[in-house]
C-alpha cells in the first residue's frame, strides 16, 4: 500500500514539472532562404555603412534601397549623421574604425562596411586601422557628429568586457570596383601597395572587379585579386565586362522585379545559374552576391545574441 502511494506521489510530482522547451537548432547561415531572412530579428541586423565613390554622380543610396526592398531593416542602412542611405567617403580608416566600435557598443551588433570605388579604399584603410596598423589606441568616434571621444576602449555588450577599438572584428566587409591606379593618383602610395591585402579584422570579405575598367585601372579583372593575410575568408568576384563603374550602385530595380528578386533569393556563391529572361539584369551579380553575404552576417549576429555563435569581437 505504501509503495503504491509513493509511486502515485512521484507520478503526480512529475506531472507538475513543466516540460523543458525544446531548443531550436541553430540556423544554417550558409543557406538563408527568403523565409528565414524574413524571420531574422530586425534588432540584430548589423548597421551597414555604405561608402559612396568620389564622383558623387551616383551615391550608394540606390543600393540601400535595393537592400530595403529585399527586406533589410531601413534603420540599419541610414547614416546616423545625415539620415541618408549613403556615407561620404571623405573619411580615413581610423575615424571609421572608431565609429564602428561606437556603434557596436551601442547596439551589440557588429557593423558591416561596403564601399564603392573610393569608398572601397576607405574599407581597406579601415580594416588596416582595426588590425592595429595605425597603433593600438584609436579613439571611439560618435558617428552622429564625427567627434572623437576621450576614450579608446568600449564595453563589449555581448561579453561585458572592456575592449579596445582595435579588438573589434567585423563579420563582413566588401569593396566594389576599387583599383590601385586612383590611389596612386591621389598620392595614397602606401594604401595602393596593400590595397588587396585583407587582414583578420574582418571574418568575411568580398571584392568585386570590373574587366577593362578605366576608372579603377583594371584590365582583365582577375589579374589583381584580394588575398587574406591571415584567417579571413576572401572571395573575389569578376563582374560582367558590361558593368558600368559609375552605375554599380543602381540596384533598386532588382528588388522590385519578381524574376530578378527570385534569382537573387536563390543565389549561392559558386552555383552556376542562367540569368532570368526578359528582365533588366543590370548589376544583378554583385547585388546577389552581397545580399547572400549580408544575410549570412545577419544570421550570424542573431545567433551570437542567442549564444549559439562564436563570441568573436
Amino acid at each position: 500500500m505504501r509503495l503504491r502511494a509513493a509511486l502515485a506521489a512521484m507520478a503526480m510530482a512529475c506531472a507538475l514539472v513543466p516540460a523543458r522547451a525544446a531548443v531550436p537548432p541553430p540556423l544554417d547561415c550558409e543557406r538563408v532562404d527568403t523565409k528565414t531572412a524574413a524571420s531574422l530579428p530586425a534588432d540584430r541586423a548589423p548597421r551597414i555603412v555604405l561608402l559612396q565613390g568620389s564622383l558623387g554622380i551616383v551615391t550608394m543610396a540606390p543600393f540601400g534601397e535595393f537592400l530595403e526592398g529585399m527586406g533589410y531593416p531601413a534603420a540599419a542602412l541610414v547614416d546616423p549623421r545625415t539620415g541618408e542611405m549613403t556615407t561620404d567617403s571623405d573619411l580615413d580608416g581610423r575615424t571609421l574604425a572608431g565609429m564602428l566600435a561606437w556603434q557596436y557598443e551601442r547596439d551589440g551588433v557588429r557593423p558591416l562596411i561596403v564601399g564603392h570605388s573610393k569608398g572601397g579604399g576607405v574599407v581597406i584603410d579601415t580594416l588596416r586601422a582595426l588590425a592595429g596598423v595605425y597603433g593600438n589606441e584609436l579613439a571611439l568616434v560618435d558617428p552622429r557628429t564625427l567627434e572623437p571621444q576621450a576614450r579608446t576602449q568600449f564595453l563589449d555588450p555581448v561579453t561585458g568586457e572592456s575592449r579596445r577599438v582595435v579588438d573589434l572584428t567585423l563579420p563582413l566587409a566588401s569593396a566594389i570596383a576599387t583599383g590601385r591606379l586612383p590611389r596612386i593618383l591621389r598620392g595614397q602610395f602606401e594604401l595602393a601597395s596593400v590595397l588587396r591585402d585583407i587582414p583578420d579584422s574582418t571574418e568575411w570579405f568580398v571584392g568585386f572587379a570590373i574587366p577593362y575598367d578605366p576608372i579603377a585601372g583594371t584590365f582583365a579583372g582577375d589579374e589583381d585579386p584580394y588575398r587574406a593575410t591571415g584567417r579571413a575568408q576572401v572571395r573575389n568576384v569578376v563582374l560582367p565586362a558590361t558593368t558600368n563603374h559609375i552605375g554599380v550602385p543602381r540596384a533598386a530595380h532588382l528588388a522590385r522585379d519578381p524574376a530578378t528578386r527570385a534569382w537573387i533569393d536563390a543565389y549561392h556563391p559558386g552555383a552556376a545559374r542562367a540569368m532570368p529572361e526578359g528582365a533588366d539584369t543590370t548589376n544583378l551579380v554583385h547585388a546577389a552576391e552581397l545580399w547572400y553575404s549580408i544575410k549570412r552576417a545577419w544570421c550570424g549576429e542573431a545567433q551570437r545574441a542567442n549564444g549559439q555563435g562564436q563570441r568573436a569581437g
